[in-house]
Order: C-alpha cells, then sequence, then structure tokens
C-alpha cells in the first residue's frame, strides 16, 4: 500500500505493509517524487504508532461515554442553541495541517458557506502565515515557485531561519546528497543558533533575531551597486523605485551592526550571491514566526524578483511547510483571512462561491484568527469552538489563558484521536476521529505537490473520519443537501471543481483537471503538482517561467520591508528565548510520544545556552533551572551549547502536561504577532534563568502512565515495557516514595548511603514492577540496562545487583541514544572511535549509525571532533 508520511510538509511517499493489527512496516516509497525512498527517523517508526494505547474510541458528553450517534446529536443542538442565541460569529473552528484536504473543505464550507461566518482558523497560523502574506503580496497568489528539483540544481543555497537537517530530514538528505555530487556547490546557513544544519555549510551567519529583513535589504542595495539587478526583469515588476531607495540606506557597516555579524562576514555573503546565477532560498518558521514575519518574506521575495532568480531551474524563493497538509488548508480555505480556493473576500468571490455552493450564507468579511480566536474565547464573544486535531492549550502563545479561555467556554467540542491531550481536559463533547493509516484523503506538501494518505488499517471502536463528523453535524444542523456525500473522492472532485469554476486563469491554484476523477482514478491518483488544468493537464514543476503574475497586471509587486524589530529586554529578564523542534519529535507528540526510540534522542525539556552565560546566571549542564517571563515559568534540564549567541536561550516547543509538570514553552510566550498575518512571534521572549533548587534528583521507573505528584520537577520517558520518570524534590526522596507508590506484595531490594542517596526495586513474581534511583546530584544509570530488566528480568543475583547499581555488571554502557534509526548510543560510539573508526563512514561500516535516515551524522561529527581535541 502507498501512502503519504503524516509528518512535516516535505511529504514523502511511504509503503506500507500491514503486519496484523496494529502494526506494520513502513519503509521509503522509491517511487515517490518527493523523497525517493528516503524517510528520516519519524517517518521510518510510523507503524509504531499505530498502537491502540492511549486511543479515543468512543464518543463522550460531558465526561461520559455515549453513543456517537448521541455526541453528534448534542454537538449539532450545542451549535444551534448558540447560532440561534448569539448569532453565528458566535461560533469557530479551529483546524490543523494534520486534517486532509477533504476534511479541511469540509469545514470551510460549513462555516464560511453555510453558518455564515468565516471564524474557522488552524494551527497553520502559527507555522505558514507569515509566507502566505509575502507571496500574495508579491507574487499575487499564495503560490510556491519552486520544486524539490531545485535543490539538486541550485549552485548557491541559502538557508535561512531553518534547521532543515532536523525539522526537514529528507529534504537536508537531498541537500547533502546533491552537494556530494557537486561540491562546487555552496551552502549558507543563517540562524542565531549553530544547529545540526550547519554541519556542511560553507557560511554560518549567526546573526542577531530580528534582523533578516535588514541583511536581505542590505544585500539588495549591494547588488544594486554591483550590477546585480536583471534588467529584464523591471517590465514585470511595481515598486521597483521605492524598494531600491529605501535598500539605499543599508550598507554594509550598518547591516553588519544591526545583524551583529562583521563586516567580513556580511561582504561574503553578499559575495556569494552575486557569484552564483543559480541561488535557491529556503526559509522556515525563523522567517515567519516573527514580528515582522511578512516583511521577513518580502525582503526575500523581493531580492529573488529584481535579480530574476525565479521561474528557472535551481532558483527561487522556497518556504519550507511545517505540517503535511498545511498547503492543501490553504488551497480550500482553511485560514479566517480566506475565502475558498485562493480566493478573497472581494464581493465577487463572495457571489462566485456562494454561487457553487448553492449555500444558504456566505461570510463576506474576514474572522477571528488563531490569536483574536481564543481571545474572543475569553471574553465571551465566541461561545462554541470546535477544535480538530490539534493541541491549542500547549502550542499557543500565553498556554494559561489559552487554557482558562477554554474553561470558561460553554461550549468546547473536541474530535482527536486521543483520549487525553492537554486540550481534550477541556471538552465538553469529545469525537473520536481516524487517526494515520485509517483514513482516505489528498495532502500537499511544501512543492506544491499533491498525493494520496491512504487507508490500510481498520479504525477502532467508534473513529470516523473529520469529513464524516462534520457532515454528520452539518445535516443534524438541517444543511442536508451541502454535505450528503458518501466517499472523499466525491469532496475532492467538488473541491477540484471549485479551483476552476470562473478562474480563467485568474487564481494561481487550478486542479480542475482532476474534477472529473472516478473513484478508482482518485483513488490511484499518482502525485502531481499544481497547476492540474487545460494548460497544465500533468501538472507543473514550476511558476513565474513567464514572468507573469496573478495580480490584475500580471506584475510582481514589490514592498519596502519594516525596519527590523529587536525584540525589547528589560533588565528583569534581560534574556532572548528562541523556541523549536528537536530531531525526533513532532509537535505536541502525541504520535511520536508513543514510540520509545523517538524519545531517547531528546529524552527531557531542555533549555540551552552559552557555557558563559550558564556560569554567569549559576546553571550546571545537566542541573535543573527554571526559565521565567512575564507570563508564567517553565522548569527544564539545562544544556550547555557553545553554538548558543551571548544572552540567548533555546527551549524546545513539544513538551506537555501528558510527559512534564511544568514544561510547554509556549507558557512563556506573549501573544505578539505580525500585524499582516497574525503568526504569533513565538521565536523571541524575553526571559531570565536561574537554578531550580531541590533536594534531591532521581529516576523512578513503573510499569503503569500516572503523574507522580508532590514533587518540583517531573518528566516522562516511555520505553517499550515501563515509563521513566526523571523526578526531583524536596526533604527525603524515601518518604516521597513511600507516600507515592503501594508496594504491597512486592519484594523490596534496597541500597541506601550517605545524605540522600536511596535506590529501591521492587519484584513481584520474579518480574521488576518499579525501581529508584535518588541522589543528592542526579544518579549515574544506563536506562536501557534497566529498561531491558522490566522486559527480560535477570535470573540471578548478581543481575538484579546490577539492575539496583543502574549499571551493566560487564560491558559497557550505552549512554545517550545518538542514532535513533539504530539504537547507537553515546558510549558506545566514542568506545568505537578509541577503538580507531576516524570517520562517519567508518561508524557507519562497523555500527550502521548514521546509515539509514543520516540525522545523527552531525552529532556523529561533532563527538568525532571532540575526540580528536581531547587526544590534543
Amino acid at each position: 500500500m502507498n501512502s503519504t508520511c503524516p509528518y512535516c510538509g516535505v511529504g514523502c511517499g511511504v509503503c506500507v505493509t500491514p503486519q496484523g493489527a496494529h502494526q506494520a512496516t513502513v519503509i521509503g516509497d522509491p517511487h515517490h517524487p518527493a523523497n525517493a525512498g528516503r524517510l528520516c527517523v519519524k517517518g521510518a517508526a510510523l507503524g509504531q504508532t499505530l498502537t491502540p494505547q492511549g486511543r479515543l474510541l468512543n464518543a463522550e458528553v460531558n465526561g461520559q461515554r455515549v453513543s456517537l450517534d448521541a455526541a453528534l446529536d448534542a454537538a449539532a443542538a450545542g451549535l444551534r442553541a448558540v447560532i440561534d442565541q448569539y448569532g453565528p460569529q458566535a461560533v469557530a473552528f479551529y483546524g490543523s495541517g494534520q486534517l486532509l484536504t477533504e476534511d479541511y473543505y469540509v469545514a470551510n464550507k460549513l462555516m464560511k458557506g453555510y453558518i455564515g461566518a468565516a471564524n474557522i482558523d488552524t494551527n497553520s497560523r502559527l507555522c505558514m502565515a507569515s509566507a502566505v502574506v509575502g507571496y500574495k503580496r508579491a507574487l499575487g497568489a499564495d503560490a510556491v515557485p519552486c520544486c524539490y528539483e531545485d535543490l539538486e540544481q541550485a549552485d548557491l543555497l541559502v538557508l535561512v531561519g531553518s534547521n532543515a537537517a532536523w525539522a526537514h530530514p529528507v529534504v537536508w538528505q537531498r541537500l547533502m546528497q546533491a552537494k556530494l555530487q557537486r561540491p562546487a556547490m555552496c551552502i549558507v546557513v543563517i540562524d542565531p543558533r549553530r544547529t545540526a544544519s550547519c554541519d556542511q555549510a560553507d557560511l554560518h551567519l549567526p546573526l542577531r533575531p530580528g534582523s533578516d529583513t535588514a541583511l536581505f535589504s542590505g544585500l539588495l542595495h549591494w547588488l544594486a551597486q554591483q550590477d546585480g539587478i536583471d534588467a529584464s526583469m523591471l517590465p514585470h515588476l511595481n515598486g521597483v523605485d521605492e524598494t531600491l531607495t529605501a535598500a539605499a540606506q543599508w550598507g554594509v557597516a550598518r547591516v553588519a551592526e544591526a545583524c551583529d555579524l562583521t563586516v567580513q562576514q556580511v561582504a561574503h555573503f553578499f559575495q556569494l550571491f552575486s557569484q552564483h546565477d543559480r541561488v535557491l532560498t529556503l526559509w522556515c518558521m525563523g522567517i515567519n514566526q516573527s514580528a515582522t514575519g511578512s516583511d521577513n518574506n518580502q525582503a526575500i521575495l523581493n531580492l529573488h524578483l529584481l535579480t530574476g532568480k525565479i521561474g528557472r531551474a535551481g532558483c527561487g524563493p522556497f518556504s519550507l511547510t511545517g505540517q503535511p497538509n498545511a498547503m492543501g488548508g490553504r488551497e480550500v480555505g482553511g485560514l479566517a483571512n480566506q475565502l475558498a480556493a485562493h480566493m478573497n473576500f472581494t464581493e465577487a468571490d463572495c457571489e462566485r462561491v456562494q454561487r457553487f455552493w448553492r449555500s444558504p450564507a456566505i461570510a463576506r468579511e474576514p474572522g477571528l484568527t488563531a490569536l483574536d480566536l481564543f481571545r474572543a474565547l475569553a471574553d465571551g464573544t465566541v461561545k462554541a469552538v470546535w477544535i480538530m486535531g490539534t493541541n491549542p492549550a500547549v502550542s499557543m502563545p500565553e498556554g494559561n489563558r489559552v487554557a482558562q479561555a477554554l474553561a470558561a467556554c460553554p461550549l468546547v467540542i473536541v474530535s482527536d484521536v486521543m483520549a487525553q491531550t492537554d486540550t481534550s481536559a477541556f471538552a465538553n463533547i469529545l469525537l473520536p476521529a481516524q487517526g494515520w493509516g485509517e483514513k482516505n484523503g489528498t495532502v500537499t506538501n511544501s512543492e506544491r505537490r499533491i498525493s494520496r494518505q491512504r487507508a490500510f488499517a481498520a479504525a477502532p471502536g467508534d473513529a470516523r473520519p473529520d469529513w464524516w463528523l462534520l457532515s454528520q453535524v452539518a445535516r443534524r444542523l438541517g444543511f442536508d443537501e451541502g454535505f450528503n456525500w458518501q466517499h472523499p473522492a466525491e469532496i475532492f472532485r467538488e473541491h477540484a471543481a471549485l479551483s476552476g469554476f470562473e478562474n480563467r486563469g485568474a487564481r494561481a491554484f487550478d486542479i480542475s483537471g482532476l474534477a472529473q476523477l472516478s473513484n478508482a482514478d482518485w483513488d490511484a491518483l499518482r502525485p502531481v503538482q499544481w497547476p492540474v488544468n487545460a494548460a497544465c493537464p500533468q501538472g507543473c514543476a514550476r511558476l513565474f517561467g513567464n514572468r507573469r503574475f496573478f495580480h490584475p497586471d500580471g506584475k510582481a509587486r514589490l514592498r519596502v520591508p519594516a525596519t527590523p524589530v529587536v525584540a525589547p529586554r528589560e533588565p528583569a529578564y534581560p534574556l532572548l528565548m528562541n523556541t523549536g523542534r528537536v530531531r525526533d519529535q513532532w509537535h505536541t507528540m502525541t504520535r511520536t510520544g508513543l514510540v520509545p526510540r523517538l524519545m531517547q534522542h531528546c529524552d527531557e525539556p531542555f533549555v540551552a545556552l552559552h557555557p558563559a552565560d550558564a556560569a554567569t546566571y549559576g546553571v550546571t549542564a545537566g542541573g535543573l533551572a527554571r526559565v521565567q517571563s512575564v507570563q508564567g515559568w517553565i522548569s527544564v534540564r539545562v544544556r550547555v551549547d557553545a553554538g548558543m549567541r551571548r544572552g540567548e536561550l533555546f527551549v524546545p516547543m513539544h513538551w506537555n502536561r501528558q510527559f512534564s509538570q511544568q514544561s510547554h514553552v509556549d507558557l512563556l510566550v506573549a501573544a505578539r504577532a505580525c500585524p499582516f498575518s497574525g503568526q504569533p512571534a513565538l521565536k523571541q521572549t524575553s526571559v531570565r534563568i536561574l537554578p531550580l533548587r531541590v533536594s534531591w534528583q532521581g529516576w523512578l521507573w513503573q510499569r503503569e502512565i500516572a503523574q507522580p505528584t508532590g514533587l518540583r520537577y517531573w518528566a516522562r520517558t516511555p520505553y517499550p515495557a515501563v515509563q521513566r520518570y526523571a523526578v526531583a524534590g524536596e526533604g527525603s526522596p524515601q518518604v516521597w516514595l513511600d507516600g507515592q507508590v503501594v508496594l504491597s506484595g512486592c519484594h523490596r531490594q534496597v541500597a541506601t548511603g550517605s545524605g540522600n542517596d536511596y535506590r529501591l526495586l521492587a519484584w513481584r513474581d520474579g518480574e521488576l514492577q518499579l525501581a529508584f534511583y535518588a541522589g543528592s546530584v542526579l544518579p549515574s544509570i544506563d536506562s536501557a540496562w534497566v529498561a531491558e530488566a522490566f522486559s527480560h528480568a535477570p535470573q540471578d543475583a548478581a543481575g538484579r545487583h546490577s539492575v539496583l547499581a543502574g549499571q551493566p555488571a560487564q560491558g559497557a554502557a550505552t549512554g545517550r541514544i545518538i542514532c535513533s534509526c539504530m539504537a547507537v548510543g553515546e558510549q558506545t560510539i566514542l568506545q568505537a572511535v578509541a577503538q580507531g573508526c576516524r570517520t562517519t563512514q567508518a561508524l557507519g561500516e562497523k555500527l550502521k549509525c548514521g546509515t539509514q535516515c543520516g540525522s545523527c551524522i552531525p552529532e556523529l561529527k561533532q563527538l568525532l571532533l571532540s575526540e580528536v581535541m581531547s587526544e590534543e
């Protein structure tokens, strides 16, 4: 069975072989154009996410299990009551880039065409909204010009605001392969942090956060002085004189000062750009999640338009989409400021869409975007919200206020695959949705390529597709005619037909060539890039090669970007916090958190900071710290990283209340956004850091998932047969444990030492039930060894004593997992280095690390380098 990976926007094809109930083998599809058989570690582990553990199997109303029909009746009745009493503007939907295009289409049609309000937004607002504004302002359409083949054909690749090696690993693998085949290819990474993506960079620019527009405006001015403007593009552009005049203030010296770079670094980048004809700029959240996100995008687009580096092989501005179907959601109008099929809230478009839908109403003005939507929940303007496949209680800024808003809302409907999330805790009505492998539809990736997600597994319990749940509620609201589909292919055909309806080349998004697909043809649909119409019946790889754009006059529009805005720092909050992904995790961990091997690389929430800052603020590597902003505080483990800029921190975005006590970073982030896109500025938050004072730290291993209490810190990491909790508290660890767990019927094996040193194993019928290791400092244990004892208990006294010690009696410890694909740990790698493996190739031959997805290669190189330096 061929399908598509449900993680990032690369849109990798996968081949799935079911292996009985809840299991499948997943490999990369060698024939899919996006990945040609490559997969990252998350994609390769998809088969392990099919577990029934934690699934929402049945509907609930007010915490009570009910039939699915009863829950759908309650949802429709609740929405109808709100609409009748307060009007359609009192209802909102909040969707997800995890929804399929068919799901998105139904949600958008119900809200905008039948309820009659535009209050449907999505977590794509947090991801790509600034890129959408940039493309529409400059090109006249939300249309990415490029394709993945450009990665192999570029001479210079500029990666800005993206750690693609971790966030889009297959794109990075393609790039690394291209670099290997064409060593003259040049790579520039622009990022405040030194990340894994800097591993193969010819130049890394660690610029000051928020200074991107200065850098790109300065480059534009430098190119204008160096005859780098493509004169043949000028007849196709508006706003040239104003843009070049504004850029003239950004000389090299001023750019260097604004970006906190040296003049030599800036000049080197400018020269590289001018020396190469085929330049591809890739960007992601570092550009988009900013108070000037739309203008950051505009500065990049200005550059490519004025230099003519667009619409040609190996050239162009290329935003990397964060989610598997954020692009599909944009196509159907899943954002509150879009109508449908890339149409807007003009009178003509509103009339056109209503006529096509034959709907009783049509939204005629933009609705509430994500931040405003949750503010409206808080102030009572919105009385009912339906949240689909996303976890805003974790991912939205000012998380505490979002939680309070959800708690205050009279009607919260949540459709999800998981029973317990931070958001579902506030649901009045829970609807069980189908997950990956169970649902059937299409997604669109970063290069505009539509691919099929196919069902290969039976849905558990009462789980249904999101489009079906929405349609059932719509029909209960009295909207039978518009929602009587029996198959998702029918929805796709309607979506495709709308894209071509009265289009006549005015709108970039047009897949009318697919509007007549039979159900069988839709099921067999091969990946294809839009537009797909009479002019491009086989799809289209690149756009704007003819230099005609989608503004009414056919020209692209330049725009003067805003002056860089550096986030203010108050004396009480002197540090600047950045957020982002780690290599093996995804969003809020509801899927990846189920897979033990994906939790081994980064197994706790952490803060990374420069060694000098750690010394200044009294925190130590491996210790615990509290990071605090005006909005709140979190507790995390400390990592010291010389690749960080002074005065700046990095905290990953993934952890939540299901996996940690108080570590979800968006509690700290203010609800500040780009004024044009409404995309939150998640990358620049003023904070302070201080040590988290505890009497003891330890590890609690237990078979069941049960959140500890009475602690100052805990974080959960799943293993195949056991849950490991990193814990820290005050007082006596023994007293705490005695009050936490009941060990009746267990044989106890105990070791005590000085101070708070305390260890305990609990055995029953020869099986290990619980393990606890505590001390004044965090005890050093081999987690892989302890976890194995829960799966295969040692049979002799020596083996049991080694479990109590937390270390194998013989043989080397595995250490922290570096290669998740092959489960190769740091200590194993260092041992191989000591035995003579001095290259990543040699390590791959001996240990197989780095031979699968390749995401660990930068860390392997760092370990090799550290060993060489220690020997010197």
